[in-house]
């Protein structure tokens, strides 16, 4: 008897993704971290070389944050209409071309092709590239894997994908200093990741089938692995349809739009904003502060070389947190949140009076195992706190907080760090100690999401 409808919905809506397909996933999502975080080791070196200002290096980031927080839900909600694979295309694309765009940029303004000021121009022009195209993978990612991955196996399978986020902050400043080449000088980076994102594509391209749009992804779609289950209203509408056969038949309904002001996220939003622009402001000012702390803006291979471990020893913080402690101590939402402001807090003390490397080290990685317990809280704690048919609009959402936090902050923060040495520090400080004490009044505590299952 030949399958009916329902029975090939059913086959491909759990068709399990096998282990090449994982990894194209898994390497979209790695190379995309890596080469953003091997810029941010390299950067402030190059404006050194350039003699261009901090704070105009740190700008120079701003409006490809901009269009990522305006782009990022569009792609989200798109997927369910072109098809994730084809948005995952696009984010690759502008990744790439972002990328060797911008480092030709550079290496010309370091050749003396043009003046510091037009380097910088054109570098903030091809970067944003990546926040208006780039934006679209991640979601697209997430999306594929929540959509063809069966409920039993999804967390396990999100947590993994997300995860390769986190890995590539730590490769990134790891292999930075070895990419430099002689030829290609510091921009050497920039071209390496622009050939691996060539080399992800056409793995995308041959070994990553394309996916059907009329098929809605259901899955809890985060943007950091997170051990808590969906609560039995994110599960509602998969269990709906999984028990009843016609209605899986149908083709899926779009949910209504997910309004930013909507009384089930809008605490968590507001949690997330002021707790990224903290961290935002951390990261924006670390490259600067090392070099000028250990001395060392007359030598730039020594300066990426120590801005790379001070970011490695950070991105090793956030793996703890969300690889090791959230899943061993089952920290749901707000407990994650509030203890990672405590934290973050103590880091930013320990960054802001520390003068050696060491003491940058232990404190920049203080406030990142803080920022790494915060993020997937607010990020879960949004995500459970809609049905699942909203998950791609909550998404959507959750990366554009993300986004807004690098649109001035890290600007705001190098500036301040010109004028007032520590001061972004006590900022940041003094923004983690008011989230922990406004969260602690009104965030929903964790038995609220995790009461069934």
């Amino acid at each position: 008897m030949a399958d009916s409808p329902t029975n090939l919905i059913q086959t491909k809506k759990h068709k399990p993704i096998d282990s090449t397909r994982m990894t194209v996933l898994f390497s979209v999502m790695l190379v995309t971290a890596s080469g953003n975080t091997a810029m941010q080791s390299i950067l402030p070196t190059i404006g050194t070389q350039l003699n261009i200002p901090d704070f105009w290096v740190s700008a120079a980031f701003s409006w490809s944050a901009l269009l990522w927080v305006y782009t990022a839900p569009k792609w989200a909600r798109m997927s369910d209409h072109r098809g994730r694979k084809a948005l995952m295309h696009l984010g690759m694309i502008g990744f790439t071309s972002s990328f060797a765009l911008a480092g030709l940029a550079l290496f010309l303004g370091l050749q003396g092709w043009y003046n510091a000021l037009w380097t910088f121009i054109f570098f903030a022009f091809f970067r944003s590239l990546y926040g208006g195209l780039g934006s679209a993978a991640p979601p697209a990612v997430q999306a594929y894997v929540a959509a063809r991955t069966a409920r039993q196996d999804r967390t396990k399978a999100l947590s993994l994908i997300s995860s390769s986020f986190g890995l590539g902050t730590i490769v990134g400043p790891a292999i930075a200093p070895l990419l430099i080449l002689p030829f290609f000088g510091l921009s050497s980076p920039m071209f390496a990741f622009a050939a691996i994102g060539v080399v992800v594509m056409v793995a995308l391209a041959l070994k990553l089938p394309n996916d059907d749009p009329g098929f809605e992804a259901k899955g809890v779609i985060t943007s950091e692995p997170y051990s808590s289950a969906p609560s039995s209203n994110s599960l509602k509408d998969d269990d709906d349809h999984d028990e009843n056969p016609e209605q899986a038949a149908s083709p899926p309904e779009l949910p209504p739009r997910l309004r930013w002001n909507d009384a089930r996220i809008k605490p968590w939003l507001i949690t997330g904003i002021m707790g990224g622009n903290a961290h935002a402001i951390v990261l924006g000012v670390m490259g600067f502060l090392v070099l000028d702390r250990l001395g060392l803006r007359g030598d730039p291979a020594t300066g990426i070389e120590m801005t790379g471990i001070v970011l490695m020893a950070g991105a090793a913080a956030t793996l703890l947190a969300q690889w090791g402690l959230i899943p061993l101590l089952q920290m749901g939402p707000r407990s994650s949140v509030l203890w990672g402001m405590l934290l973050a807090a103590i880091g930013c003390l320990v960054v802001g009076v520390s003068d050696g490397l060491y003491g940058i080290i232990i404190g920049f990685a203080i406030s990142s195992l803080g920022f790494g317990l915060f993020r997937p809280g607010f990020t879960a704690g949004a995500s459970l706190a809609v049905k699942r048919s909203e998950q791609n609009g909550v998404a959507g959402i959750v990366a554009s907080v993300n986004g807004v936090a690098f649109i001035a902050s890290p600007a705001l923060g190098v500036l301040l760090y010109t004028y007032g040495g520590a001061l972004p520090f006590w900022l940041a400080l003094t923004m983690c100690v008011f989230i922990f004490g406004w969260g602690f009044k009104t965030l929903q505590i964790d038995e609220t999401h995790l009461n069934s299952n």
